[in-house]
């Protein structure tokens, strides 16, 4: 399996509504954390997830998340 793009090395801190969302795995989006359709051509897909209340959440910024689209801290061993 090939690596991520990492877009950055710290997670993407956001106050977000309810809704459903799509996170970039690839790293390669534009419009980072959130999927723009650059994963095309890749093995890499996005992940899907829903908030059904308005709350802050972190995501993955490097993309070597365990816990898909929620940081775990993985990029303090990149």
């Amino acid at each position: 399996m090939s690596e991520p793009t990492i877009a950055q090395k710290a997670p993407y801190a956001l106050d977000l509504e309810p809704g459903k969302y799509w996170w970039c795995s690839c790293g390669r989006s534009v419009k980072q954390p959130f999927c723009d359709g650059s994963h095309q051509g890749t093995e890499f897909s996005p992940v899907a997830f829903e908030l059904t209340e308005a709350k802050k959440v972190w995501l993955c910024g490097c993309k070597h998340t365990e816990k898909q689209p929620m940081c775990d801290g993985a990029h303090a061993k990149l």
